[in-house]
């Protein structure tokens, strides 16, 4: 497997031009040095940063669905005081590049190639994976192939609801593109493109210059204007796979492995009767932490109380035995 590696800090510089309202706590965690570097996974290069000391144990952050690994940028930072944190582009989003199909196994396997390639898996304490969204599927399904490699997961705000709450979701809500034969839409500029840029579920942003950056780095410019960097051809996933979404709460109960839920307690995706559900499945011998007047944008919404919950939970479990 080859890859490679350079040297680069995160600069200031990485906020768009028009971000409004930068706190200083953004400014210092764009600012600590990170390297970036290419992963092969099946044929296929994913883009992949890093924080803190590889003396450290590891940490893997996966970003949800049409997202991308910067939506970690300004949390790895805080964690990488006391962990080696990687965090990736899955196939078909951010700056990786394109498959013509992801199947879960296929997806499974990116996390195992970036924890390796990256050394996490050198390290004597397994690395643990911290996931948000649609990242924490693909990380239940890393965990149910390979979980004797890792030392646990935390699933960030997964899509789980009680199979009656899901059917009503999914009929009220409107379907995802299923058109993968056509290319994103380009716009004549930057501002027109940030313009179309929404969060989903839609949600307000505590920190506007959070909105402002996920946005920029969202979008890519190209001949013509600007389009976004997500490829069309992600929608043949099977995420929404409806058996499977409805054995969600089982699926989590079942997977091998330590294994802990934070969530927004105002988030339309996962809520407090989630938690009640997943624990009636069966799981009720992890952490299930939520967090008041978070949305599902965890990241974006509550930076400072996700970061001291994830920290929290990372603390508790290293001092347990696996």
């Amino acid at each position: 497997m080859n890859s490679v590696v350079t040297s680069k800090p995160i600069l200031s510089s990485e906020l768009p031009p028009d971000a409004t309202d930068v706190p200083d706590w953004l400014e210092r965690a764009l600012s600590v040095p990170r390297e970036e570097g290419w992963v092969q996974s099946g044929g296929c290069d994913i883009r992949y940063f890093r924080w803190g000391d590889p003396k450290n144990p590891g940490l893997v952050l996966m970003h949800g669905f049409l997202a991308h690994s910067r939506c970690f940028a300004f949390i790895a930072p805080f964690l990488a005081e006391d962990y080696h944190v990687v965090a990736f582009d899955l196939s078909g989003m951010g700056d990786s590049g394109v498959r013509e199909e992801y199947p879960d196994a296929v997806r499974s396997s990116e996390v195992v190639d970036v924890a390796r390639t990256a050394g996490l898996f050198d390290h004597a304490v397994k690395p643990i994976v911290i996931a948000h969204s649609y990242g924490g599927h693909v990380a239940l399904t890393a965990m149910q192939d390979n979980h004797a490699l890792f030392g646990g997961l935390i699933i960030c705000d997964l899509m789980v609801l009680r199979p009656e709450r899901l059917k009503s979701h999914f009929s009220s809500e409107k379907p995802l593109r299923s058109d993968t034969s056509r290319p994103n839409r380009v716009y004549p500029d930057y501002e027109t493109a940030k313009g179309r840029f929404v969060l989903s579920p839609p949600q307000p942003v505590a920190v506007p210059s959070l909105f402002d950056y996920m946005a920029y780095h969202s979008l890519k410019e190209v001949e013509g204007g600007w389009t976004w960097k997500f490829d069309t051809s992600v929608f043949q996933s099977n995420f929404g796979h409806s058996e499977r979404m409805l054995k969600q709460g089982q699926i989590i109960a079942e997977t091998k492995g330590r294994k802990a839920i934070v969530y927004g307690q105002d988030s339309v995706l996962f809520d407090d009767d989630s938690a009640d559900y997943v624990r009636e499945c069966g799981a009720t011998d992890m952490p299930i932490v939520g967090i008041p007047g978070a949305r599902h944008h965890l990241m974006l919404d509550q930076p400072i109380a996700f970061v001291s919950v994830l920290r929290t939970i990372l603390a508790q479990w290293g001092t347990q035995a696996v």
